[in-house]
């Protein structure tokens, strides 16, 4: 049986436009696991059987369960509407939480506990609260995404692309030229130039296959099939692991739970693509699939939240259907299971994944600043910078090799190191002042900071007055400029926040007397 009759028609399984879909989701998966891989064996030296005995598998089954659903859907949209070009939503691995939760949760973690399987068990209560998170974008995200300004949740995402992706990627490319530039300049020809090889081929697809190719003929990767074997988790052990990390991941909610607000808006962001593009998918469906397969992942050992990724509507131009979802998903799982990607590690040189994190981060930039009007950029910009903080405070206490030193707990309420050696890092020129604080929270910080800019640049200095009147409920409790969760009256930053949030109302009431505002205003 090679369709599904549809009022008379039929829907096939796989069709001609299916190739570059399947080409397109598996390739780019399979980057997000390598670095995955990298991350967890290559920095943090996790063992083996940590990482291809439970952490790729549970990606894996997870994966392979949304590529599915995401089949489910599309047959029961085709069947609703009696249409035979439906394509499934793209599914996989979300790239931005990816990075949030490897550098943001785990690296720290891992430093902090010294031990690979206890940092685990708190990476998968992570990703099964993260995937909760998700659930409950079905039920809150519409309100979200009607209330806090677009500028503010794109630019948060654009500054997490930039800092930690675009940085990566370039950086991955530049630290071996002679295997990086050649593959580099392949593939942006037809990212960023447009071009395409002979047949239609997408130079990316070059890329990465030549790229291979071509590192191994010079000797930098190698074909290793030592960890081959069948690798498949007992999620009743892993419930137990995730128990126990319930208790240390506490303090990383602040981390967890604005990146998953991220996930399921990114989620109705792109099935609301999807539905521009023809295909009327419902945007809480999808986000109640994300959160659910997101906790299965989490059950089996996975670490990492799936997503409905972009490129439904590339997908459906060039004609594809369901079966590259299906084939994609048992690949996927397949070769988590079967202990494929050990394979795929050693083959793979790390400026392939450079020209992923590039990509990625270039699309997430020019995103915020393309769908906003002008006006708005100072916002996104604004928002933008608190995820700066996240990435130096990780670069710079995992350089100095201080990651135990946590002796102090400042004004703010946030968790520091001792005054002696935040006095040696200032006096080193190192930028350190605000950065713990900023930190704590990143994500929600930028959130708040791109609103309160936006509400401004509306004029709107009620909302302004709103949204630091939130900021400081958050800081209260923990939710932005604390390490951890908490009640904390104290806080120099819930009196600041409390002092922004009377000063803008003031404002607001002064605009309707003695406070001016321009017409034909442009601060560029």
């Amino acid at each position: 049986m090679n369709s599904v009759s549809i009022n008379n028609s039929k829907i096939p399984f796989f069709k001609k436009g299916d190739v570059g879909a399947l080409t397109y989701v598996v390739t780019n998966n399979i980057i997000n696991y390598l670095i995955v891989i990298g991350t967890l064996s290559g920095i943090l030296g996790w063992p083996n059987e940590l990482v291809y005995g439970k952490v790729i598998p549970g990606m894996s089954i997870g994966l392979a369960l949304s590529c599915m659903y995401y089949v489910y859907m599309a047959i029961k949209l085709a069947k609703k509407e009696g249409r035979n070009d439906v394509v499934a939503l793209p599914s996989g691995v979300s790239t931005p939480a990816m990075f949030v939760i490897l550098y943001g949760v785990i690296m720290p973690l891992h430093y902090a506990l010294g031990n690979p399987e206890l940092t685990w068990s708190a990476a998968v209560a992570a990703c099964f609260i993260g995937g909760a998170v998700e659930f409950s974008g079905g039920f809150i995200g519409p309100w979200m995404k009607r209330n806090i300004p677009r500028a503010a949740l794109l630019g948060t995402v654009a500054g997490i692309g930039f800092i930690w992706m675009a940085t990566q990627g370039l950086f991955d490319i530049f630290s071996d030229p002679v295997i990086g530039f050649p593959i580099f300049i392949v593939a942006i020809v037809g990212l960023f130039g447009g071009y395409l090889f002979p047949k239609r081929i997408p130079p990316l697809v070059v890329a990465v296959v030549g790229g291979i190719i071509y590192a191994f003929a010079l000797g930098r990767t190698k074909i290793d099939f030592t960890g081959i074997g069948f690798y498949f988790p007992n999620p009743i052990s892993t419930f137990q692991n995730l128990v126990n990390g319930f208790s240390i991941v506490a303090p990383y909610l602040t981390i967890i739970i604005p990146i998953e607000i991220y996930n399921f808006v990114e989620t109705m962001d792109n099935v609301e693509a999807a539905n521009a593009a023809g295909d009327n998918y419902s945007v809480r469906e999808a986000q109640f699939a994300d959160g659910v397969c997101t906790m299965i992942a989490a059950l089996f050992g996975g670490v990492v939240p799936n997503t409905v990724w972009l490129g439904h509507a590339g997908l459906k131009k060039a004609d594809a259907g369901i079966g590259y979802s299906i084939v994609a998903g048992l690949i996927l799982c397949s070769a988590g299971i079967f202990g494929l990607f050990t394979f795929l590690s050693e083959l793979v040189p790390p400026a392939i994944c450079g020209i992923t994190y590039l990509w990625c981060a270039v699309i997430m930039v020019a995103q915020a600043f393309r769908v906003c009007e002008g006006k708005y950029f100072a916002a996104i910009t604004v928002s933008m910078i608190p995820p700066v903080a996240d990435f130096l405070f990780t670069q710079i206490t995992g350089s100095v090799g201080l990651a135990n030193i946590w002796t102090e707990v400042t004004a703010s309420g946030v968790n520091g190191y001792s005054q002696e050696v935040t006095t040696q890092i200032l006096n080193a020129g190192v930028m350190w002042r605000g950065i713990p604080e900023v930190k704590a929270g990143a994500i929600i910080v930028g959130i708040l900071a791109g609103a309160m800019t936006a509400f401004i640049i509306e004029r709107k200095l009620d909302k302004a007055a709103a949204t630091m009147a939130v900021a400081a409920v958050l800081s209260l409790f923990g939710f932005v400029h604390s390490a951890s969760l908490g009640f904390y009256p104290n806080s120099q930053f819930v009196l600041g926040y409390i002092i922004s949030a009377v000063l803008l109302f003031i404002l607001h009431l002064g605009s309707k007397s003695w406070l001016e505002s321009q017409n034909d205003f442009d601060y560029v």
